[in-house]
C-alpha cells in the first residue's frame, strides 16, 4: 500500500515545541496562561483586529458571537448555505432559525442579491434578521463590499466566518475584520493548527471581554464560585496556545505553499476541457486553503467528479466533494432558503484535491498522474 496523501494535514514548523515545553517547565498546563495571552496578541497583530479571544474551537467562537449580539430563541439569523455545518449549528445552539442564502458564481460565497432578497422578505413577514453570518469559503473573499453595504443599510450586524480564511485579505485588509466580529479556526486541517481551537476577533472590546468571561464558565469576581450568567467551557488551553504561537511563525509560509499547490494544479490541468477552478477575485489575496475544481461531464467526455475521486482513492489519495449545502441537509432542509441552485450545482460538480502545505513534489506528482490518467481517457 502506498503512503497516504491527505487532503490537508497538520504541518508543524519547528518552534511549536519550544512554547509547549515552556508551558511544562513553568507548570502552566492548566487553561489560560502566558501562551494564551501571547497567541491572542499574535492574532491581533497579524489580522489588525484590536482584540482577540483564543477559544476551544471555531464553533465556540461562532456560538459566542451570536450570544454577544443577543440572539434568542425564535430569532432569525441569515447565513451562507454553502459551508460546513458548524456555521449553522451555532445558530441552532441559540434555538434561533437559520435562513440560508445561496452562492454566487464568481466567488462561490453568499450572493448579495439573494441576501438582500431574504432581508426584505423576512422584514415583510414581520421578523427582521438578528445577524448575518458570512463564510469566506476555502479562503476566498466573498463580495464583501456589497455585503457590508447591505448589512449597514438594513442595520443588521455582520459576523464573518473566516475559519478557512486566515491569511487571506481583501483590498489589503484581513478577512474576518470587516464585520462586527470574525471567527477563526485552528482545527487540524486548517492553514495553521493548535490541534483544535479557534478565536473570536473584533474591534469591539466589550464583545471580546464578555466572550472571555462566558468562555471561562462565567465565573464572577468573588472568593467563592459565584455565577450570575450561564457560562461555557470554551477557553483555549495554554498548551494548545503554545502550538499556535509556533504556528504563527510559519503562517505566511503555509499560505505561500498552498498557493503554490493551486498554481501547480491549474497549470497541469489547463489543457482539459471541463475542468475549472475557484478563482481569486479582483482586489483580493486568497490563502487557497484547499484547491477546488469543478468537473463538467458535458465537457470532459462524461468523466465526473466521482470518477476522479474514486481513482484518487484507489491510489490512497484523499480528496473530498465540496461542502453539501446546508439547505439540502436533512437537519436543515425545512428552514427558509433563498437562491437559484448555484451551490447545489457546485456541490454536484466540485472536488477538493490534496492541498496541504506539507505536500512534497513527489506527492503532487502522484496526484497529478492520477488526474492525467482519468482525464486523458
Amino acid at each position: 500500500m502506498k503512503d497516504k496523501i491527505w487532503l490537508s494535514s497538520p504541518h508543524m514548523g519547528g518552534d511549536e515545541i519550544k512554547f509547549v515545553q515552556e508551558a511544562f517547565d513553568t507548570n502552566w498546563v492548566a487553561p489560560l496562561g502566558p501562551n494564551v495571552n501571547g497567541f491572542e496578541e499574535d492574532l491581533q497583530n497579524y489580522t489588525g483586529a484590536k482584540y482577540a479571544a483564543a477559544l476551544s474551537s471555531g464553533t465556540a467562537a461562532l456560538h459566542l458571537s451570536l450570544i454577544m449580539l443577543g440572539v434568542q430563541p425564535g430569532d432569525e439569523v441569515i447565513c451562507s448555505s454553502f459551508t460546513f455545518s458548524a456555521t449553522i449549528n451555532a445558530i441552532r445552539y441559540q434555538f434561533a432559525t437559520p435562513i440560508t442564502i445561496d452562492s454566487e458564481e464568481e466567488t462561490w460565497n453568499m450572493s448579495p442579491k439573494f441576501l438582500e432578497e431574504a432581508i426584505k422578505d423576512r422584514i415583510a413577514n414581520g421578523k427582521k434578521p438578528k445577524a448575518v453570518v458570512l463564510v469566506h469559503l476555502y479562503g476566498v473573499s466573498a463580495k464583501i463590499d456589497e455585503i457590508v453595504e447591505i448589512c449597514n443599510r438594513y442595520e443588521i450586524p455582520l459576523i464573518e466566518d473566516a475559519a478557512e480564511a486566515l491569511g487571506a485579505t481583501y483590498k489589503g485588509k484581513a478577512l474576518g475584520t470587516f464585520g462586527v466580529m470574525g471567527i477563526l479556526s485552528f482545527n487540524g486541517n486548517k492553514i495553521i493548527t493548535t490541534s483544535g481551537g479557534g478565536a473570536l476577533i473584533s474591534d469591539n472590546e466589550e464583545y471580546i471581554t464578555k466572550a472571555r468571561f462566558l468562555a471561562t464558565q462565567a465565573r464572577d469576581n468573588a472568593p467563592h464560585y459565584q455565577h450570575t450568567h450561564v457560562g461555557y467551557n470554551y477557553r483555549m488551553s495554554n498548551i494548545c496556545a503554545g502550538i499556535g504561537r509556533g504556528q504563527m511563525k510559519v503562517l505566511d509560509e503555509h499560505v505561500a505553499l498552498r498557493r503554490k499547490n493551486y498554481a501547480f494544479y491549474k497549470e497541469e490541468l489547463a489543457k482539459y476541457e471541463g475542468i475549472t477552478f475557484l478563482e481569486e477575485p479582483e482586489n483580493s489575496f486568497a490563502n487557497m486553503w484547499l484547491t477546488c475544481i469543478l468537473v463538467d461531464p458535458a465537457k470532459t467526455g462524461g468523466i465526473t467528479r466521482d470518477d476522479i475521486r474514486l481513482a484518487l482513492e484507489a491510489e490512497n489519495i484523499e480528496s473530498r466533494p465540496l461542502w453539501k449545502p446546508m439547505h439540502l441537509q436533512p437537519a436543515y432542509e425545512a428552514h427558509p432558503f433563498y437562491g437559484d441552485g448555484t451551490s447545489e450545482r457546485l456541490f454536484n460538480m466540485g472536488l477538493c484535491i490534496p492541498s496541504g502545505s506539507n505536500l512534497s513534489d513527489e506527492d503532487r506528482n502522484r496526484v497529478i498522474t492520477v488526474l492525467h490518467a482519468v482525464l486523458s481517457k
